[in-house]
C-alpha cells in the first residue's frame, strides 16, 4: 500500500475523531512506514486491553495513566513514556484528563478508515 499524509499538520486545522466512552484521537504524520497520532482522555477513560501487530512507544504529554503492559502495571505522568512490543496487550486507564502522543510502525492503517 502507498500512502502519505500531508506534509504539515496545523493542530487547529485538523479533525478530533471521538471514539467514545471520553477518548478522542487525531491522526498526524504517516507513511506506510510510520505513524503519530494524539490519543486525548477523559478522567476514567479506558484504553481497553487490546493488541496488535504494529510497534508502539508513546509519550505521555499530560495527565496521568495507569498502563498495563503484558503483564506489568506503572502509573506515568507527564515527560513518561512507554514501549509496546508488536502482539503483546496493552491498555490504561486514564486517573487525571490527558493526552498520549502515540507512534506506530507500521502505519495503523485502521485509523484511516
Amino acid at each position: 500500500m502507498d500512502m502519505q499524509s500531508e506534509l504539515f499538520q496545523i493542530e487547529a486545522e485538523m479533525p478530533w475523531e471521538d471514539l467514545g466512552d471520553g477518548i478522542k484521537r487525531q491522526v498526524f504524520g504517516y507513511n506506510d512506514q510510520i505513524m503519530l497520532v494524539k490519543a486525548k482522555f477523559e478522567v476514567g477513560a479506558i484504553g481497553t486491553l487490546h493488541e496488535h501487530h504494529h510497534t508502539q512507544v508513546t509519550y505521555v504529554d499530560s495527565g496521568i495513566f495507569e498502563m498495563t503492559i503484558g503483564t506489568e502495571k506503572k502509573t506515568l505522568v507527564k515527560g513518561d513514556g512507554f514501549y509496546v512490543p508488536p502482539h503483546t496487550i496493552h491498555g490504561c486507564v486514564c486517573i487525571a484528563a490527558g493526552t498520549l502522543i502515540d507512534s506506530f510502525s507500521p502505519a495503523r492503517e485502521d485509523f484511516l478508515k
